[in-house]
């Protein structure tokens, strides 16, 4: 076993498995997918940490784009609940690797993204190894209404604003969990749409950078 398969191992054992992550399918995904293809090259080193790893800074170095904790990561997906036979859209492709392991789990997967560069990257690292995810660039709030409607739609960071148009893109049954709120204020939301509307519920503490398209509007002060 070469060393990166390794600390795969040690992921889901010391991260995915002690923080409830119970789903085998889950678990496997984790294990098959190598994580340290789709971190920025400097990073590699430190690809299996239990941390949020910068994927875009702005023009003073702070990370504006960040790939979610593998532990928060794998619960989300569980929430998610994808099935085999699954069309999935996720918002906010950034480099690929939920896409990839999104791709385990799923019949296929739609992979939104805003930002060419990442999305050329993730299209890249993507085709070597998966056949069912395909990236399309476009506004991450607008979602993609021309493979609609979805049976998950997975948003891979946080949001400030209840994803209106996303919603719309969901089926009946059909599952959005994302991350709503900033920083340490930032828990799990699902909603779930069921033939008479929308229900919504919050699950567990997460915290994420906010998706380009969900920062709220300022408000007005007198």
């Amino acid at each position: 076993m070469g060393d990166e398969a390794i600390l795969r191992t040690r992921m889901v054992n010391n991260q995915l498995r002690t923080f409830d992550v119970t789903d085998h399918r889950i678990q496997d995904a984790f294990l098959s997918i190598q994580r340290e293809k789709f971190v920025p090259g400097e990073l590699r080193a430190i690809a299996y940490s239990d941390e949020a790893l910068p994927i875009q800074r702005d023009a003073i170095g702070r990370p504006v784009r960040t790939m979610t904790r593998p532990a928060i990561l794998a619960r989300m997906i569980q929430t998610a609940q994808p099935v085999e036979d699954d069309v999935v859209l996720l918002v906010g492709a950034g480099l690929g690797y939920t896409a990839a392991i999104l791709g385990q789990l799923a019949g296929s997967v739609i992979a939104l993204e805003c930002e060419e560069e990442l999305a050329d990257k993730a299209t890249a690292d993507l085709e070597e190894d998966v056949s069912n995810v395909v990236v399309v660039t476009g506004p991450l709030e607008e979602g993609w209404p021309k493979e609609a409607p979805y049976d998950v739609i997975f948003v891979d960071g946080a949001i400030l604003v209840e994803p209106v148009k996303l919603i719309e893109q969901l089926k009946v049954g059909g599952r959005l969990v994302a991350i709503h709120g900033e920083g340490l204020a930032g828990r799990v939301q699902i909603f779930a749409k069921g033939e008479h509307g929308v229900s919504m519920r919050y699950s567990i503490n997460a915290a994420a950078t906010v998706l380009p398209g969900f920062k709220a509007e300022p408000a007005f002060v007198f």
